[in-house]
């Protein structure tokens, strides 16, 4: 993993990026000198091929095709290229066209540009055929064999790590499968060095009484072998702070929660800049609404609410009606259910698309909220969520976002249980946040927004 302005991103990720960058640009470039032979034509063509090797990269990014968290069969694969394919040739030849006819020729250098990056593309296929590893793979070995053990061997299922085992601290009958726990008659160390580690994740919850081998593990450490805890590793792997491993000390002693006035200022005149440019791009989609809303039933067309805000205070936030109104008529909240019978026809469209949320635009121009952040709660489940889950009060330590992290990791959740696995990720963006962390939720928002995935 490497870790980019506080954020966690796979090294292995960030190299097949900047591979697939460089291989484009570099291939449009050669194109270029080889066409034209002039190295004023390549200077004039590199801002093009810097252009569309991004675009290209981002689409596949935006497709999955750099995820690693699932392990995709080579038809989806090849699916996934097509698709990315199909989107990248009119953004070659809209591009390329656009370079000064009397140094380039066009669509030359569009066919080359589309024709480097079909070839990246069946690299990435050929790859996954020959079943080849990624480079930088991690070799992870699990101390402990309980019941933390067995919730982090899912989570080390990735087409980057390898798990070698897990090692036992007790006797006690192992919770994960007995053929991965690995024997204990040599050393931790000895067994660490034994088989390659890169890297230890301590599954092991008691640090007194002898549960926790403290000595083993410096061993380990001095020897070159990364040591994590859990929390430590649900952070960088999983992008949240999992409430099962996480303890106030840890939070308390640990870096991150920064709340710096230079932190403030760069957002805030990041939130108004681009709140007033969406506003106005968005304002004809907000009228069709609108009118559409008016249309299909009658009530008012926006819905306005209280929310909890910064430090606990309440704010009223206003979104397009999706619900008949009197979806609430007795008074009591409720949660939002899957095929929730109050939602109007238009208000189910516009929810998939997150459309309903655009008039907060004005909230975060007005400072109540930001761009990105934990999604504002009402008061009535703030409460009760307040004293059933650790730590939910952290959330209001930052202002409330019209997308968060959670927004684009979890599916949309409308429940107490829900609610626990978003704060995961929330804890995790009040640690880390920062400007790129903010960039990267709103290119993934984009995509949400696109394919209409996690609305209800």
């Amino acid at each position: 993993m490497i870790r980019v302005f506080s954020h966690w991103l796979p090294s292995h990720t960030v190299i097949q990026i900047a591979f697939d960058v460089l291989l484009l640009v570099a291939l449009v470039l050669g194109a270029a000198w080889m066409s034209y032979a002039e190295l004023p034509a390549v200077w004039m063509a590199a801002p093009y091929a810097i252009t569309f090797a991004v675009v290209a990269v981002a689409l596949n990014k935006a497709l999955g095709f750099y995820h690693l968290r699932v392990k995709r069969s080579t038809a989806r694969l090849a699916a996934l290229a097509l698709a990315s394919g199909f989107l990248a040739a009119p953004v070659a030849y809209a591009l390329f066209e656009e370079v000064p006819q009397r140094h380039l020729g066009y669509p030359g250098l569009a066919v080359y540009a589309f024709a480097a990056f079909l070839g990246i593309l069946a690299i990435r296929l050929s790859a996954s055929a020959l079943g080849f590893r990624p480079v930088l793979q991690r070799r992870v070995m699990v101390v402990g064999t309980g019941a933390d053990a067995q919730a982090l061997e899912h989570s080390l299922q990735r087409a980057d790590t390898t798990v070698v085992g897990f090692y036992p601290v007790d006797d006690s009958k192992p919770q994960v499968a007995a053929s991965r726990v690995l024997a204990k008659g040599a050393s931790l160390a000895q067994v660490a060095l034994g088989l390659k580690v890169n890297e230890i994740v301590v599954a092991v919850s008691e640090r007194r009484g002898g549960g926790m081998p403290v000595n083993a593990l410096l061993d380990c450490k001095l020897a070159g072998v990364r040591v994590l805890d859990l929390s430590s590793y649900f952070e960088r792997a999983l992008g949240q702070l999992r409430l099962d491993s996480l303890r106030a000390s840890w939070l308390v002693f640990g870096d991150g929660f920064r709340q710096g006035w230079t932190r403030t200022f760069n957002k805030r005149v990041f939130d108004v800049v681009v709140s007033a440019v969406l506003l106005v791009l968005a304002l004809p989609v907000m009228l069709v609404t609108a009118l559409l809303i008016l249309a299909e039933s009658r009530g008012p067309i926006f819905y306005s609410q209280e929310r909890v805000g910064r430090g606990g205070r309440l704010l009223r936030v206003a979104k397009f009606r999706s619900m008949r109104p009197d979806a609430e008529s007795d008074g009591k909240p409720r949660w939002a259910q899957t095929n929730d019978e109050r939602v109007t026809r238009v208000g189910r469209f516009i929810r998939k698309y997150r459309i309903d949320e655009l008039p907060q635009l004005l909230n975060v121009l007005k400072g109540d909220m930001s761009l990105v952040g934990p999604r504002p709660e009402r008061p009535y489940f703030v409460d009760k969520l307040t004293k059933d889950i650790p730590f939910y009060a952290a959330r209001h330590s930052v202002k409330p976002g019209l997308t968060g992290w959670a927004q684009v990791r979890y599916h949309y959740g409308a429940s107490p249980d829900d609610a626990v696995n978003k704060l995961q990720f929330d804890l995790y963006y009040i640690k880390n946040h920062t400007l790129f962390l903010d960039l990267v939720v709103l290119f993934e928002t984009v995509m949400v927004v696109i394919t209409g995935k996690g609305a209800q």
